[in-house]
């Protein structure tokens, strides 16, 4: 049986599309200015300093675009549970990121779209058939071939990585649910503030110091691109259709294996390799699958 989709309007897909574009490639520049940060300075003051930083930038933009009226939304059930899940998927994501090649980290973070689609089938209702259904399991076998556990090459920490999936989907699928009115950047700087306020429980095992000048020029910049990031990110994921919208994700994939051969000479072995290729295809079917139902539903 073929299952069909609701139509929505071709320029919404394409601003959708084009957000998520633009969310990949700033993301890629913060993880890699916060990992350069987090080579001077323990995890948690890093992310601590980086989340301070960005609450203040969101802070600042709100009330210079006249929208401080929105700030009621802040304690709304949906922002303090995106919030809370966004706590969960930055700690344990950037956990792994500080401890692991960063192309590796970014390219299990790519099976978030697939979990998003197999989120929206379970807690929203959307109709997802069985070749959306194995194209995720495929797509978590691509995962377990870059993790490859119990082998030799496993590196602990991306189990961390894994975990940031699942609070991923929950925070994405969270966005997805509220409504238009509430500002994007509201929704940033509230997850932001949360973070930054979650980071503080690392001063229980980690000695903080002062940080150079340089290094906090390196968290502003990280700070900077994450704003960016997050806002475009929100943006995509409340504009279309999420099975073509959320694909356009893996664009991220080469962009953190090129600054990881760049600036750690990082280059992902043979297995990792097969296991990004494989969760890209399984993600770009996904893709193609769903514009073919949407075109013959229009």
């Amino acid at each position: 049986m073929t299952l069909t989709i609701p139509a929505h309007a071709r320029s919404e897909n394409l601003r959708g599309i084009a957000a998520m574009l633009a969310a990949t490639a700033v993301f890629v520049v913060n993880d890699t200015l916060l990992k350069i940060a987090a080579e001077a300075l323990p995890t948690g003051e890093a992310i601590f300093l980086r989340g301070l930083l960005t609450t203040l930038f969101c802070a600042s933009l709100l009330f210079s675009l006249g929208t401080p009226g929105s700030l009621p939304h802040a304690v709304s059930p949906k922002i303090i549970g995106r919030a809370i899940a966004e706590i969960g998927s930055t700690l344990f994501f950037l956990s792994a990121l500080v401890r692991m090649p960063i192309g590796d980290a970014i390219a299990i973070l790519q099976f978030t779209p697939l979990a998003i689609t197999a989120g929206a089938a379970l807690f929203l209702g959307d109709k997802v058939g069985w070749r959306r259904w194995l194209a995720t399991c495929v797509g978590l076998l691509g995962v377990l071939i870059i993790v490859r556990p119990g082998e030799t090459g496993f590196n602990p920490y991306s189990v961390l990585a894994l975990l940031s999936i699942l609070f991923g989907v929950a925070r994405d699928l969270l966005t997805r649910g509220m409504a238009s009115s509430v500002p994007s950047l509201l929704i940033a700087g509230t997850s932001s503030a949360a973070v930054t306020l979650a980071s503080l429980g690392f001063i229980a095992f980690e000695s903080w110091r002062w940080p150079s000048a340089t290094t906090l020029l390196v968290i502003l910049g990280s700070s900077t691109a994450l704003v960016a990031g997050q806002y475009w990110l929100i943006t995509g994921m409340r504009t279309g259709e999420i099975a073509v919208v959320a694909p356009f994700r893996y664009s991220v994939t080469l962009w953190a294996v090129l600054a990881g051969y760049l600036v750690w000479s990082e280059t992902p072995d043979l297995a990792s390799w097969v296991g990004i290729a494989i969760v890209t295809a399984a993600g770009l079917y996904t893709f193609l699958r769903e514009q073919r139902l949407a075109k013959a539903a229009r």
